[in-house]
């Protein structure tokens, strides 16, 4: 087992999360049913999963909830995509956390791999 709360993919992916609950709040109220909605699951389900797996007995269980996570990354990066486009942010803002999306998802490839040795 490992300690989730010392795992820096664990702490980036926090600190997204916030970010983004943060900045969805702004978006369109006919949307909170919607790609808000969408957004805050994805984002939320990333560090959640690393905290999951963290918590399993085997590298081989933790690293398939690294791969959720991942997924869940996937997803949300498409999902800040769509609303860039459909101006529900500034360009500056999505850019800024698509950055730090693709970071996370460096981390995760990166640990999976160890954990798949």
């Amino acid at each position: 087992m490992h300690n989730f709360k010392e795992l820096n993919s664990w702490k980036e992916a926090k600190e997204l999360c916030v970010l983004i609950y943060k900045n969805v709040s702004i978006f369109p109220s006919s949307e909170i049913y919607g790609i808000t909605s969408q957004i805050k699951r994805a984002v939320i389900s990333i560090p959640s999963n690393i905290a999951e797996g963290a918590g399993r007995n085997t590298n081989k269980d933790f690293s398939r909830f690294i791969a959720i996570a991942l997924g869940s990354s996937f997803e949300l990066e498409t999902q800040l995509i769509i609303a860039n486009e459909l101006n529900f942010m500034e360009n500056e803002t999505f850019q800024e956390l698509v950055l730090k999306l693709n970071k996370i998802q460096r981390m995760l490839v990166n640990f999976q791999k160890h954990l798949d040795k």
